[in-house]
């Protein structure tokens, strides 16, 4: 069934009201898929049925449930490989080395499930035993907030990118599923958050992860979001973003780094107006 281009118009200005995505032409097929077991949920039988009836009366609690369910959550352990090298092999031991209390604070922005704030966790933990870490997840949608607390995860997710020698130190089987040790749980502070309101609290972070977030947005969308992570990086702090993403052309405040083959980027010590 072919959505109505009145259904496609309609979600997608209340994804880009409500997070900032872009829902261009051409991806209502990505509204179909997920909306429609939604819509089947309510004894409809087609999403056009569905929408019609929230334009019709408006309800909140419907509203978040579309825009969630269009948030995508992608993740895995140790996604992309190369942001954790960079975290362990220059971010980290520069922080450390001008620090007498090894305090690190990291704020790990559109964070799913909680894979990337546990692999964070578990990479400095290995590289830095002795360092203490705070780190603060947030996620627009609740219900991936509720599992990323839990630390629970199935036996296909743990196998998207765990290294077996962490399954083995920081996981115990529960029934047909694997939960994250306490010890890491506590500390992690998920919440919930909207990138384009004020910033989390469990700042100023000595890094922030926003990665695989900026290709949703437009331009000024861009700036807007960048600005706000830098607001809340200490001076010398570290932004990592996804592997096609960059800060050069949106936001010349901040200072490249080459690490590898890869970039990360640092807060200048010469902050833009």
């Amino acid at each position: 069934m072919t959505l109505a281009a009145e259904t496609f118009t309609y979600v997608a200005d209340l994804v880009r009201q409500r997070s900032a995505i872009q829902l261009a032409p051409g991806k209502e097929y990505l509204v179909e898929s997920r909306l429609l077991p939604i819509a089947r949920q309510a004894g409809l039988t087609s999403v056009d049925e569905y929408v019609r009836g929230l334009r019709r009366v408006p309800r909140p609690a419907e509203h978040e449930r579309v825009v969630e369910a269009l948030t995508t959550n992608e993740t895995s352990w140790f996604r992309d490989v190369a942001p954790f090298q960079s975290l362990t092999g220059h971010i980290v031991p520069e922080l450390l080395a001008s620090r007498v209390a090894p305090t690190l604070r990291v704020w790990s922005a559109a964070c799913s499930t909680g894979q990337e704030a546990y692999s964070i966790l578990m990479a400095v933990l290995e590289s830095a035993p002795t360092v203490r870490l705070q780190i603060t997840a947030t996620d627009l949608s609740e219900e991936v907030l509720t599992r990323g607390r839990a630390g629970r995860y199935s036996q296909l997710e743990v196998n998207r990118g765990l290294p077996a020698k962490h399954l083995v130190q920081h996981f115990t089987r529960v029934g047909t599923e694997w939960e994250v040790s306490q010890r890491l749980r506590a500390m992690v502070t998920f919440s919930k958050h909207n990138l384009l309101h004020t910033p989390p609290a469990g700042g100023p972070f000595d890094v922030v992860f926003l990665r695989n977030v900026l290709i949703y947005f437009d331009l000024a969308t861009k700036r807007e979001v960048l600005r706000k992570a830098q607001s809340v990086l200490k001076p010398g702090g570290y932004l990592l973003l996804g592997g096609a993403e960059t800060t050069i052309g949106i936001d010349d405040s901040w200072e490249r780094v080459a690490v590898g083959r890869s970039s990360i980027y640092r807060r200048s010590e010469r902050r833009a107006a």
